[in-house]
């Protein structure tokens, strides 16, 4: 591709595009991020809204992954949406949003194995019973896993039920819609893959079955809420958390052709490369709204934010492109790709399990 071409696509992304009901002023979309702000009681607090109205000049929010239920708690202080004063924590979160002129979705995201009693109170429930092979993060340091319960027909259908529920409180709470979360090695991407799903009955084995849960939850999410407020997120060959899905290329088209039917707004490709014959084959076989979300370096965030890799995104296909880091470290990130002016510099050490404002709220805007 030339500097010209390049430079084409890029401007692509500071184009006004639609989102099912939603008009969006731009392609850039906030990727969903966990940052562990939430109180310990999965609680939204002031502090979660600064940080999401300071980003409201992105094309469209999606707010971090957030627990249906509470044994699907990954990490302390992780965001739920399952009780009235999570619901209404997030509610503040949407009404700061809204006021600064923002659109969001919800990520409604179950650990499944990766989660800890001494973080949720619970056992861990998976598929199957497949220890998650690294220690996890619990209010008391770092800790082994343990052994998740393997998953009755009944937690199945109360699992699919409180998927449902969570939609119809995230409305409730103010977001446009919400993104079911079948990626990274969470629970329902535990049951696509061949290495954590060793059943043997109706929800395991070929690819049929394994697809089964995650096209039972996005059904059930859509008739609660309506097709048109959900999203689903991917990561095909992916294998964070311990994940090897084993076939590939045979799951995803058949995962893709179900969730079609069911016509959500969009689906959100993590790692999405647009020279890999993968993210061919995924634009390919969608027939909706595509959301690619690239894998970049230190480097690229610091370079451009992203830019120059959101652009040939673009170029192959995409609708929309989520980027990540380069939201965290500036709140103003359209502003800045748009005009050319300079990045702040990510702090990482504080991105993941620390509390407070620093590596949050303090990033300065380019008029703050």
């Amino acid at each position: 591709m030339t500097q010209t071409q390049q430079a084409t696509s890029a401007s692509r992304l500071f184009e006004p595009a639609r989102l099912g009901a939603l008009e969006l002023p731009s392609r850039l979309v906030m990727a969903p991020l966990t940052r562990n702000r939430a109180r310990a009681d999965g609680v939204p607090g002031g502090l979660m809204a600064a940080y999401y109205a300071q980003r409201a000049s992105a094309g469209l929010i999606i707010a971090e992954g957030t627990t249906p239920n509470a044994v699907g708690q990954t990490y302390p202080h992780i965001p739920g949406i399952h009780t009235p004063a999570q619901v209404a924590g997030w509610r503040r979160v949407t009404d700061a949003v809204h006021a600064a002129g923002g659109r969001m979705f919800l990520q409604l995201q179950h650990g499944g194995r990766v989660g800890h009693p001494a973080t949720s109170g619970h056992v861990p429930v998976a598929p199957s019973a497949v220890t998650f092979p690294e220690p996890l993060h619990t209010p008391g340091g770092l800790r082994d896993a343990v052994a998740p319960r393997a998953m009755t027909e009944r937690d199945i259908a109360d699992t699919v039920a409180d998927f449902a529920t969570a939609a119809r409180n995230a409305v409730a709470a103010g977001f446009a819609g919400v993104e079911v979360h079948s990626a990274n090695g969470h629970l329902l991407h535990q049951f696509l893959s061949r290495n954590t799903n060793r059943r043997t009955d109706a929800w395991g084995g070929p690819v049929e079955r394994r697809i089964r849960f995650t096209v039972e939850v996005v059904r059930a999410v859509a008739a609660a809420v309506g097709p048109e407020r959900v999203g689903v997120r991917v990561s095909p060959g992916g294998s964070v958390n311990g994940i090897e899905e084993g076939d590939t290329a045979e799951l995803y088209p058949a995962l893709l052709g179900a969730l079609a039917e069911l016509e959500p707004a969009y689906l959100h490709q993590i790692h999405a490369d647009p020279d890999h014959p993968l993210y061919a084959g995924i634009r390919r076989d969608w027939p909706g709204t595509l959301i690619a979300n690239p894998a970049l370096s230190h480097e690229e965030v610091a370079a451009d934010g992203g830019l120059r890799r959101a652009g040939d995104l673009l170029a192959g296909g995409a609708d929309l492109v989520a980027l990540g880091r380069g939201f965290l470290a500036n709140p103003d990130l359209v502003e800045r790709l748009r005009t050319g002016a300079p990045l702040n510099a990510l702090r990482p050490e504080f991105l993941m399990y620390v509390q407070g404002p620093e590596g949050y709220t303090d990033y300065p805007a380019l008029t703050g």
